[in-house]
C-alpha cells in the first residue's frame, strides 16, 4: 500500500506518469499524514456509509475514506489522473472512479445508482476557485445526503461558517445557513499542501437540515434579493432592498410592520428578517 502522504512517494508517482499540478484546476495535494484521517473520521460514523468524494487528486483522502466506509465514488475532473488513481487505490475494492465534472453530473442520479438504501456524506478537498459553486449545487439540488465535509480556503471557513446578521456574513452565508448547520472541524496550515498555497484551510462540516420547511415560496427569488442586497453591504437596507417594482414606501412600511430598523444594513439581519421582508415583499 503507498504511502499517499510521503512527498518522496507522490514525486515518484507523479514523475512516473509524467504528471505535473494544473494551476487552473486549482491542484493542491495533502501531505499531511494527520489530515485526511481526521476528515474521514468527522465524514463517516459507521461502516455502512456510501462516500461521494469530489477531485480525489492522487487518493490520499480516498484511501482514509475508503478505509472506513462501504463504498466511495470518487468525481475526477482531470483525466491525468484516473490511471494514476487505479495504481495507488489498487488495494480498495471499494472505490469506484467517476470521471466528470460535478458541476455538470447528476449527482442526486449517481448516488441513487451507487448507493441503494446507504446513508450517503460528501467529503471533498475543494479548490478554492470552485468553493461556492459546488457547495451551493450540493445543497440547493435535494440530494439525499447527510452531510458535506470540505476543505476549503480560511477565508471562505470563516464566510460560510458564519452566523447570518453578523459582519462576517454574505450572501453566501445566507444560503447555507438555509440549507444546512454549519461548523467549523479543525484548522490545516498551507505547509499540509503540495505544491503549498498561499492561504491556509480550514476544514468544515455542512449537516443538512432534516426538519428544513419551504420558509420562501421561490428560493431563487429570495436568493436573488439577498444577493444583490450583499452588492450594496454599505448602504441601508433601504437603498439596498429596493430591488425591482419594490418602492421606498413599500419597503418602508414592511420595514416598520416588522419592526426592523430603515437604518439597518443587510448584514445585521438574521434569517427570520430577510424571510420575512422577503415573505411581506414578494410572496
Amino acid at each position: 500500500m503507498y504511502n499517499l502522504s510521503d512527498i518522496n512517494t507522490i514525486k515518484s508517482i507523479l514523475s512516473k506518469n509524467g504528471f505535473s499540478f494544473s494551476k487552473a484546476l486549482g491542484q493542491n495535494f495533502i501531505v499531511d499524514s494527520t489530515v485526511c484521517p481526521k476528515m474521514a473520521e468527522e465524514a463517516i460514523l459507521d461502516g455502512d456509509y456510501g462516500v461521494v468524494e469530489v477531485g480525489p487528486g492522487i487518493g490520499v483522502l480516498t484511501a482514509e475514506l475508503a478505509k472506513r466506509a462501504k463504498k466511495v465514488v470518487a468525481v475526477e475532473l482531470d483525466d491525468r489522473l484516473p490511471p494514476i488513481l487505479n495504481e495507488t487505490l489498487s488495494d480498495f475494492d471499494n472505490v469506484k472512479i467517476v470521471p466528470g465534472d460535478i458541476m455538470k453530473i447528476d449527482v442526486k442520479k449517481l448516488i441513487e445508482d451507487e448507493f441503494p438504501s446507504m446513508k450517503v456524506v460528501v467529503c471533498a478537498n475543494l479548490p478554492y476557485y470552485i468553493t461556492s459553486p459546488v457547495i451551493m449545487k450540493l445543497l440547493q439540488e435535494n440530494l439525499p445526503i447527510e452531510a458535506v465535509v470540505v476543505m476549503v480556503q480560511k477565508e471562505a471557513a470563516d464566510r460560510l461558517c458564519a452566523d447570518v446578521g453578523t459582519r462576517d456574513a454574505g450572501a453566501v452565508t445566507v444560503a447555507v445557513n438555509y440549507y444546512a448547520e454549519a461548523e467549523k472541524l479543525f484548522f490545516v496550515p498551507r505547509d499540509s499542501f503540495m505544491p503549498a498555497p498561499k492561504v491556509d484551510s480550514e476544514v468544515i462540516k455542512l449537516s443538512l437540515r432534516t426538519d428544513r420547511e419551504n420558509l420562501v415560496d421561490d428560493e431563487d427569488k429570495f436568493f436573488t434579493m439577498v444577493k444583490t442586497a450583499f452588492t450594496k453591504r454599505r448602504k441601508t437596507i433601504m437603498n439596498s432592498l429596493c430591488i425591482g417594482s419594490v418602492t421606498k414606501e413599500l419597503l418602508g412600511s414592511t420595514l416598520d410592520e416588522l419592526e426592523i430598523s430603515r437604518t439597518a444594513r443587510i448584514e445585521e439581519l438574521n434569517m427570520d428578517d430577510l424571510v420575512n421582508i422577503y415573505n411581506k415583499l414578494y410572496k
